[in-house]
């Protein structure tokens, strides 16, 4: 049978209320109180209902986990920090599947029978709407992986998108490329745009410009394989920056199997840096995302903004870097990036 708050009080000879107060975090109960409700409930085996302490405190310590790209295997890695480092936290995540949606009234109807105390958005394809609608309703929101948000006020954790596309296009500059094509990912995510923005905007200051843009329809890869092809169709490219690891994976095996050797007849940068991307089959030189920080950075500012709703919007950027294997052809000399 189920061992009760009730049978706990009642062996350790105190009250139900100091039961509570002892397994209530910041309760006030004295050392030898506690002390006998320990020994107690050690013995009774008895195990504080969750259910019942958020019906108390009004707090459920679930955190609504929001994504849409599960596809791809750079989110069970991500959805691996997400899950420990919350639990960990004490908390617990509910995850919603928002594949093919767009609506965001439906996730926060959901949301809201379960009572979330705060929600993630780990995706960049989720329109900002998604955290407008969580916001305006009084839900605490972190748009991880997203665009800082100067004009709604979302907070936001990620990277500078801009910057990066920077770094790529200095990436491929610096090795003697001059004949580059992009795999972008889907057009309407924000990191998309935001890459593709600053990789085109440093190429046009340096006097070049791709000789092909295609836009993945979405972030996996066979959507990679078949942007490649047809890439492979108009022929003239020397290397191709592809807005994700397993777009530029998928672009890779289409160019091998169309006979091309990497690097020798064409070269790869990714983006992300997931684990496959360190394989021998893939070898690719790409930008590494650093997932860790983005994920224990939005998980401290979910649960701040929780304990401080009234807190100020907040935007925490963190640098990317180039890793270096063997899918692109060596520096030129003296060259920087």
């Amino acid at each position: 049978m189920t061992v009760t708050l009730k049978d706990v009080a009642i062996r350790a000879g105190v009250s139900k209320s100091a039961v509570s107060r002892t397994f209530t975090h910041g309760g006030s109960v004295s050392a030898k109180t506690r002390k006998k409700v320990l020994k107690a409930a050690k013995a009774l085996g008895y195990q504080p209902s969750q259910i019942a302490r958020s019906l108390a405190t009004n707090r459920t310590k679930l955190i609504g986990l929001i994504a849409n790209n599960f596809q791809n295997p750079v989110f069970l890695e991500v959805f691996d920090l997400y899950t420990r480092t919350l639990q960990e936290r004490g908390f617990r995540p509910l995850l919603v599947n928002m594949s093919n949606e767009r609506d965001p009234k439906k996730s926060l109807h959901m949301l809201r029978q379960y009572r979330v105390d705060g929600v993630i958005i780990a995706t960049s394809t989720l329109p900002p709407a998604f955290a407008d609608e969580y916001s305006i309703a009084g839900v605490p929101v972190v748009h991880a992986f997203g665009r800082p948000d100067h004009e709604h006020g979302t907070h936001v954790v990620g990277i500078d998108n801009r910057r990066c596309g920077e770094m790529a296009a200095k990436t491929l500059l610096a090795r003697g490329y001059k004949d580059i094509a992009v795999i972008a990912g889907p057009r309407s995510a924000t990191s998309t745009q935001d890459r593709l923005a600053g990789f085109l905007t440093h190429l046009e200051a340096a006097g070049t410009a791709p000789v092909n843009v295609i836009f993945a329809s979405e972030y996996s890869y066979c959507a990679g394989g078949s942007a490649m092809s047809t890439l492979l169709k108009r022929g003239g490219i020397e290397v191709v920056f592809c807005g994700d690891d397993l777009i530029c994976m998928g672009a890779m095996d289409a160019a091998r199997e169309a006979g091309l050797s990497v690097p020798d007849d064409i070269g790869f940068l990714g983006f992300n840096d997931m684990l496959m991307a360190g394989w021998p089959t893939y070898d690719l030189t790409t930008i590494r995302q650093p997932v860790q920080d983005i994920t224990l950075g939005s998980v401290e500012l979910v649960i701040s903004a929780i304990n401080n709703p009234e807190r100020s919007p907040e935007s925490r950027l963190f640098p990317c870097f180039i890793v270096e294997r063997g899918s692109l052809r060596p520096l030129l000399p003296n060259a920087a990036i």
